[in-house]
C-alpha cells in the first residue's frame, strides 16, 4: 500500500529585516473554534502522475487563488502522524493574505441532517512572525517551518 503524498508551499518574505510567514487556516466547522496548533501551509493531495513540485504550485493557487513566482525551494519531505508524505517547498513572496480566496467543499453539516454545505478550503491567511508561525502550526508541519528558518539563516 503506498503513502498518500501531498506537496504545499510555505511562502516567506522579510519586513522591516524581520522574517514573517504565510500560514492558512483550514475551513469548515470542524476547524472554526482552533487556532494554535491549527494552521498549515497551503498543501494537498496528488496522484503518482504529478510530481510534487506542480502539485504544490496547484494546491496553492487552488487553496489561495494567487499564483508563485518561478523559483521554489525544494525542503525536505515530512511524514505525518498519519503517514502522509508531505513534499514542501518554500519561496519569497509578497501577498496580501487578506485578498486570497479559496475553493470550496461540500459537507453534510450538521452531521446527519442531510443538508449539504459549500464550506471554503482556506477560511483565512495571514502572515506571522517564525515564533508566532510555531505556535499556530499544526505540529506536523513545524519541522518545515524549522528547515525554512535554518535555511534562510545561512543565506
Amino acid at each position: 500500500m503506498s503513502r498518500v503524498q501531498s506537496a504545499g508551499v510555505l511562502v516567506y518574505r522579510r519586513r522591516n529585516d524581520a522574517l514573517e510567514v504565510l500560514l492558512v487556516h483550514p475551513g469548515g466547522p470542524f476547524w472554526q473554534r482552533r487556532d494554535d496548533g491549527a494552521w498549515s501551509i497551503p498543501k494537498g493531495e496528488f496522484g503518482g502522475d504529478e510530481l510534487p513540485e506542480a502539485a504544490a504550485r496547484r494546491e496553492f493557487t487552488e487553496e489561495t487563488g494567487a499564483t508563485l513566482p518561478d523559483h521554489l525551494i525544494a525542503l525536505t519531505p515530512i511524514a505525518q502522524s498519519r503517514g502522509k508524505v508531505v513534499h514542501p517547498f518554500a519561496c519569497e513572496a509578497d501577498i496580501d493574505a487578506d485578498a486570497l480566496r479559496s475553493n470550496t467543499f461540500t459537507l453534510e453539516w450538521p452531521p446527519r441532517s442531510g443538508i449539504m454545505r459549500e464550506f471554503p478550503e482556506i477560511d483565512r491567511a495571514a502572515w506571522y512572525s517564525p515564533a508566532d508561525a510555531e505556535r499556530k502550526i499544526i505540529a506536523g508541519q513545524r519541522p518545515i517551518l524549522i528547515e525554512l528558518v535554518e535555511r534562510l539563516k545561512r543565506t
